[in-house]
Formats: C-alpha cells, sequence, structure tokens
C-alpha cells in the first residue's frame, strides 16, 4: 500500500499488523543519544529541535554517502534501545517508528492506547533502503554524528506494519494463523 508522510488524517486506524507499506515524503532519524536529549529538552521545559507531530522516526544511523550518493547505505537499528522513550516520543505527537525486531510488551500497549504505529524496517538490505531516499538535511544534534537527527525525503520507501493501532503484532497474528493451519 502506498502512503504520504506525514500519514493522512484518520489513516493509521486502517492499517494491521503485517500489512506492507511504501512510504513517500519525510521521515526523521533518531536513536538512543538523540531520544535522551529529546527527554531532556522535554523535562527542562525547553523547545524541541523539530515539531513531531504526526511524523515518523526511522532508528537508524546511516553511513556517509559515497561520491555522486545522497546517502550510504542505511538500515533499521534494534528498536528495543528506543522502548523507554516511546510514550514520552508519543506524548510529543509522533505517529510511528521504524526500526527492526521485537518491543517490550508495553509497546503494543502504548500503540493501542496512542493510536500510534511501530513498522518493520527491512534489515540486511542497507544499500537497497538508501535508494528510496532522494534527500538528506542534518536537522539537530550534529555532534552526535550519524545519529544526530537528520529528515529524509524518501519515496517507496518500504516497511511492514510490525504494531497496529489497535496493538496487534506481527509476532501474534503470524503465530494465530499458523495455529489455525
Amino acid at each position: 500500500m502506498k502512503v504520504t508522510v506525514p500519514f493522512p488524517e484518520g489513516w493509521m486506524e486502517t492499517v494491521r499488523a503485517g500489512d506492507v507499506l511504501e512510504l513517500t515524503g519525510t521521515l526523521y532519524t533518531a536513536r538512543d543519544a538523540a531520544h535522551q536529549r529529546i527527554l531532556e529538552a522535554v523535562e527542562a521545559g525547553e523547545k524541541l529541535p523539530l515539531n513531531l507531530q504526526n511524523q515518523v522516526i526511522f532508528y537508524c544511523g546511516p553511513c556517509p554517502a559515497g561520491p555522486g550518493r545522497v546517502i550510504g547505505p542505511l538500515g533499521p537499528t534494534t528498536s528495543a534501545r528506543m522502548d523507554p522513550y516511546v510514550e514520552m516520543m508519543f506524548r510529543q505527537g509522533m505517529a510511528a517508528s521504524i526500526g527492526k525486531g521485537d518491543r517490550a510488551d508495553y509497546v503494543a500497549e502504548l500503540c493501542r492506547k496512542y493510536k500510534r504505529l511501530y513498522l518493520l524496517g527491512v534489515g540486511g538490505a542497507a544499500a537497497l533502503c538508501a535508494e528510496s531516499v532522494k534527500a538528506v538535511e542534518e536537522i539537530a544534534y550534529p555532534d552526535l554524528g550519524t545519529e544526530s537527527i537528520k529528515r529524509y525525503t524518501v519515496e517507496g520507501f518500504k516497511v511492514v506494519v510490525g504494531i497496529d493501532t489497535q496493538g496487534r503484532t506481527i509476532q501474534e497474528e503470524n503465530i494465530a494463523r499458523y495455529r489455525r493451519r
């Protein structure tokens, strides 16, 4: 299913765990260190370096761009490291995150509570993922290097819905389907 990001109003509740999406529009990158700085800014009542309202955060740290390239290979980072920050990011307006791997059990409940998504990136295909990135701009925390917050303009960036707005996970859906067989 092709969709533009930021997501259209009400769209997130139409997708289910396991749906394959092709994203076109804007993604922001943020990993552990950037999430910690965002948390510190929120706790201090400071203005955030980006408006998280309805935005998608991609957990990745890209490689430097080679000659003639917008970005180097990039792939999803293990999402569990960002689990402690999920509720804070949802409260700031984050619509979805993209990463790899399972999340803590409470993340599915937070997705249901806030009507948000967890999307699974394509692991092991970092060079292929980079082909979907059309432009890159560093937004905040340049001292963090590859972990700085960047804005990506993407076209046809493929992900799978890992947790939907009902709190259903792709793992639970697949286990139930296989048991029925």
